[in-house]
């Protein structure tokens, strides 16, 4: 296969949110047959890189670290899979969610402005064009959150655009300081001249550090509740499942292929010492929020932890199949979570538009009105906790084999602690949900609103468990 179905999966998502704007009155239409070519697009690309392996391509005819390259393999076509699916059950919710006015003219440009940056990121080859995709994604990502019009919404959006390009210039600076000792930008290139020496050092400090405050990690995680709490539903879910994926992508890409001999112990260290205190502090938060949105924002502190939490594990184990597996199950969680948070946004988008809110201690009834949606709510929460089938438990399961095999018996309590808190906050939503309600309820069918979140989370509860004989392979394989 050529690399033409590379730059299709950047060009398609971008040609349609061109069109949205070009034809305000039909960008729902447009946005929604957007949504689907990219799909199908993505879809295609995983399927060829799975049959033949990585693929590239060098846009321009120019050499590697000069001109654009597209490179995708087997960790990108999961990313890029799970990318495609959580959007594409957003955009068929937005078309609910927006209805007619002029908010959805606004929506569409922009939800796929967003899409192309995701793309753009996942199949970047050079380290200079993953900055360039890193700004564009957080540009993308910072008009949307703020659609909702209100004050809440403009000043998290407006401080997740200030953090963000803070975060942006660190990775620039240490980009910068690679290229002038090593003379080239190309990841391979680079990631075959660097040593342990000072100038290496300082790059992996700036290019970790900020993307450390792009994927949120205690405790830079001050900017994400706020942003992800206030967004419109279907921007919530692409925040918290995507936005922040891809910002992980990139840390697990330059621990894996750029710094593998700079980093080290004490970073491996630091790095999981940060995901405990996370996996805690975000779960005790999401216990004590009063909003639902607030709850699944301060979730995904936890959630993220919970991948940082491995890496120790991972930079102890020699390669082999202990180190894939353990891989494997980091992968499994975040692949989980993507699914699951996205479904629990797009549920509590639904109660705060049939409810007019989403406190959780006013739920009651919420069961008898919308019983698809607090089914949705369980299923979510269930695979955030990591109960089986879903695919967290096996990733749980991994990590806590190779933490009790490594005899890191703190980490075995940071996952039990935060199981517990999970499983916790999980049933304070459901208690109020079927609680009792002093005006009968009436049931609601909510339609296009409640069956994207219902099958995303059905997805990550029981498929992604389900179907781990025939996704293991693959995830187990990447390190």
């Amino acid at each position: 296969m050529s690399g033409e179905w590379l730059i299709l999966a950047v060009a398609v998502p971008l040609l349609a949110a061109v069109a949205a704007m070009a034809w305000p009155a039909r960008a729902t239409a447009l946005g929604l047959l957007g949504a689907a070519a990219s799909t199908a697009t993505v879809l295609y690309v995983s399927a060829a890189v799975l049959r033949q392996g990585t693929l590239e391509a060098h846009l321009g005819g120019w050499t590697p670290g000069l001109g654009i390259a597209l490179r995708a393999d087997a960790l990108t076509a999961l990313l890029l899979v799970m990318s495609a699916l959580v959007a594409m059950a957003a955009s068929v919710y937005a078309s609910a969610y927006f209805g007619r006015g002029s908010e959805q003219r606004r929506f569409w440009p922009l939800w796929l402005m967003l899409w192309t940056a995701l793309n753009a990121l996942f199949l970047a080859a050079d380290l200079f064009n993953l900055y360039v995709t890193l700004e564009l994604l957080g540009l993308a990502a910072v008009a949307p959150a703020a659609l909702g019009g209100s004050r809440e919404a403009v000043s998290a959006a407006l401080r997740y655009l200030l953090v963000g390009l803070a975060g942006s210039m660190a990775y620039l600076g240490g980009v910068a300081l690679l290229y002038v000792r090593y003379g080239s930008l190309d990841l391979a290139t680079v990631a075959g001249a660097i040593g342990p020496e000072p100038a290496a050092w300082v790059a992996m400090a700036l290019m970790l550090g900020g993307l450390l405050v792009k994927t949120a990690l205690f405790p830079l995680h001050f900017w994400l509740p706020p942003a992800h709490a206030s967004a419109p539903a279907p921007v919530s879910a692409a925040l918290s499942a995507l936005v922040v994926k891809a910002a992980f992508y990139l840390v697990l890409r330059l621990w894996l292929e750029l710094f593998p001999g700079i980093a080290g112990p004490p970073v491996d260290a630091l790095l999981g010492a940060l995901g405990a205190i996370a996996v805690v502090w975000g779960s005790w938060q999401a216990l004590r929020a009063e909003r639902l949105k607030l709850l699944a924002a301060y979730s995904t502190v936890a959630q993220l932890g919970y991948l940082f939490l491995a890496f120790p594990l991972l930079g102890a184990l020699p390669p082999g199949e202990a180190r894939d597996t353990l891989f494997g199950g980091v992968l499994m969680l975040a692949l989980t979570h993507g699914f699951a948070k996205s479904g629990l946004f797009l549920a509590a988008g639904t109660l705060m538009h049939h409810g007019g809110h989403d406190r959780i201690g006013d739920l009651g009834g919420t069961a008898q009105r919308l019983p698809a949606t607090t089914f949705t709510i369980a299923l979510a929460g269930f695979a955030l906790v990591g109960l089986p089938p879903s695919g967290a438990f096996l990733g749980k399961w991994q990590l806590l084999s190779a933490a009790v095999a490594a005899g890191a018996w703190w980490s075995v309590v940071i996952v039990a602690v935060g199981s517990l808190l999970a499983t916790a906050y999980l049933f304070r939503v459901l208690a109020h949900a079927f609680g009792h309600d002093p005006v009968p309820p009436r049931a609601v069918t909510a339609g296009r609103e409640e069956w994207p979140a219902l099958l995303l989370a059905l997805t990550a509860a029981v498929a992604l468990g389900l179907a781990g004989a025939a996704v293991w392979p693959a995830v187990a394989g990447i390190a």
